[in-house]
């Protein structure tokens, strides 16, 4: 499925930025990390969830923890149209 950024913006999806900490398979006592980023709906978070789902189905590493940040790159009253440009210089 392709998706057009814009257009997720302008539906109200946003930057989802998510930090995973996971146990190695082999060695337990060791946490690694892994950073995800997709677009994604608050504050439910369906991509996020589902990605959750596919490390616990799919991924030898156990999880630790997940923290995770939410930023709307775009919002009402934030995007306008521009008609012309100037340039100076």
């Amino acid at each position: 499925m392709s998706r057009n950024e814009t257009e997720l913006l302008l539906k109200g999806y946003g930057l989802t930025t998510a930090e995973f900490f996971y146990r190695m398979p082999d060695y337990q006592n060791v946490l690694n990390t892994f950073v995800w980023q997709d677009y994604d709906l608050a504050p439910d978070h369906p991509r996020l969830f589902k990605f959750i789902e596919f490390w616990h189905d799919e991924i030898e590493g156990p999880l630790h923890s997940v923290r995770f940040t939410h930023r709307k790159l775009l919002a009402t009253g934030e995007w306008r149209n521009v008609v012309g440009e100037f340039t100076l210089h």
